[in-house]
């Protein structure tokens, strides 16, 4: 078992889920204030989505980003910042003709997807591990090898750490090919990401398996989505893991009781300490990551 736990908060997503919550953050002042909310809870990172305020919907925009962070690290210096990079890969196929690519499509080039990346040099962004059938109908998540390899390496080159997220066996593959070629640095940091269809299903098994496929020195966080979230929190320490919370990826604390970002890294915090482990601080987190 862990003892030295990092919290992670997802505070948004892009997911369609503006309508689903009644205070879900979207506007940079709201996705700020969460997240610093979750932060003063013991959240030592904040992971960031930015979201049209018109409309809720997730988006890449750069300005967007700047202000959300510029309003964090005004209140807040020290809670390391962790930029999703995964916008840009939506690909909606048409089911009578597959090339007449429906609304919703947004894909762009690996290195495009790094734009708000270039312009904040946030610690960590994501790197998305490989391409999957993104739930129902036609929509499809593209990330390429070509294009992971060319975001790998200018990462590196602004000096932030990517967080590679596996969403199947085939996404750790990949990742270890990536430390194995000399792209990642000590220590790789992994999540893996269960319960999003079709990606791994939230097993514990399976997650076992995987944590035994972790890169030599790697270090690993896991969530599970909806109401397997709470749940992954001791099952991801138990096996040595860090943990991620956050309405990204739900949004309950209970049964028909909407969370806040807070609630949830309360609620995570009191499990992991109640197992006889503590929360890492910052300070302590930067030091893990070699941040």
């Amino acid at each position: 078992m862990l003892r030295d736990v990092i919290i992670t908060c997802a505070i948004t997503g892009a997911g369609d889920t503006a309508d689903k919550h009644p205070e879900l953050p979207i506007t940079p002042v709201q996705i700020a204030t969460s997240a610093l909310e979750a932060a003063d809870a013991g959240a030592a990172i904040v992971h960031l989505h930015v979201r049209n305020p018109e409309t809720g919907v997730g988006v890449r925009d750069v300005d967007l980003y700047e202000e959300t962070v510029r309003l964090i690290k005004a209140e807040n210096s020290e809670v390391i910042i962790n930029l999703t990079a995964g916008m840009g890969g939506d690909l909606m196929i048409g089911r009578e003709d597959p090339m007449a690519f429906e609304e919703g499509t947004d894909l762009v080039s690996g290195l495009e997807r790094l734009a708000h990346v270039e312009a904040i040099r946030p610690d960590i962004c994501s790197l998305d591990c490989g391409s999957l059938n993104f739930g129902e109908g036609g929509s499809v998540y593209i990330s390429t090898p070509d294009m992971l390899r060319d975001m790998a390496k200018r990462v590196r080159e602004l000096g932030v750490k990517p967080e590679l997220e596996v969403f199947d066996t085939g996404n750790l593959w990949f990742a270890n090919t990536l430390v194995d070629e000399g792209l990642i640095d000590d220590p790789a940091w992994i999540q893996l990401c269960t319960g999003i269809p079709y990606g791994m299903p939230n097993d514990v098994g399976l997650l076992a398996a995987l944590v035994k496929l972790m890169p030599e020195n790697g270090q690993f966080t896991t969530f599970g989505i909806s109401s397997m979230q709470i749940p992954w929190v001791p099952q991801s320490v138990l096996l040595g893991g860090h943990v991620r919370v956050g309405l990204e990826d739900n949004l309950y604390l209970d049964r028909g009781v909407f969370a806040s970002n807070a609630d949830l890294v309360n609620r995570a915090r009191e499990i992991i300490e109640r197992m006889g482990a503590r929360v890492q601080s910052v300070d302590q987190t930067r030091e893990t990551l070699g941040l």
